[in-house]
């Protein structure tokens, strides 16, 4: 079992229900219900959250920044594996609802406090951050991977890695993936691998400095 403690696992149990529910309606609403998606979870999943919590215990990062707070499913898992490090996450959300219903989940299962809630522009956000950030979770509206990963590059510690999801799933977001895939290979300062796991996420691995435009 990941969560050790049973606040944790509790809270992660209600997301779960509420993903299944969720995706129930979203199969009954079909293609309308692309328009309705602000009100759904739209998780990273099990899988991909605990292949975060898994590098968060063994990168052992000092500072994590997650761009997608949204209703908080991967805050919880990178937030329990935080506290266990000794890491705090920076979690930064455009919609203020999301983010106040990803807070009260999290203080729920009692690890709101190691989480730095900031709510507002993601590119603005990363701009006014002193950095360093040791890992990256990329997981926001796909036309802003680019543009996000443009304002926190130059701010990443050496060898720091960014986990981007949606790289392969869904089709209508892989323009937007495939720019942010050629933008990372292009900087010369990330190692990166594909993974088939959830809606497919990218691991990059900063290993020098790279274009000194980033």
């Amino acid at each position: 079992m990941i969560f050790a403690d049973p606040a944790v696992a509790a809270v992660m149990a209600d997301y779960a229900a509420r993903a299944d529910a969720d995706m129930a309606r979203m199969r009954e609403l079909g293609p309308a219900g692309y328009a309705l998606r602000d009100e759904f979870l739209l998780p990273v999943g099990a899988e991909v959250g605990a292949f975060l919590h898994a590098l968060v215990m063994g990168r052992r990062p000092a500072r994590i920044l997650e761009l997608g707070t949204s209703y908080g499913y991967s805050t919880l898992y990178l937030a329990d594996a935080a506290r266990a490090v000794g890491a705090q996450v920076v979690t930064m959300e455009l919609a203020d609802y999301k983010q106040a219903h990803a807070r009260a989940a999290l203080t729920r299962a009692g690890v709101a406090d190691v989480v730095d809630w900031r709510c507002g522009d993601a590119v603005a956000m990363i701009a006014a951050d002193d950095g360093p950030f040791d890992l990256v979770l990329l997981d926001i509206w796909k036309e802003l991977y680019l543009p996000c990963f443009q304002a926190f590059a130059p701010k990443l510690s050496e060898e720091a890695v960014v986990v981007a999801d949606n790289m392969i799933h869904p089709a209508i977001d892989r323009d937007h993936a495939r720019a942010y895939r050629a933008a990372v290979a292009a900087s010369g300062a990330f190692t990166s691998t594909l993974l088939p796991i959830g809606q497919g996420i990218e691991v990059s691995v900063k290993w020098s400095a790279g274009n000194p435009a980033l």
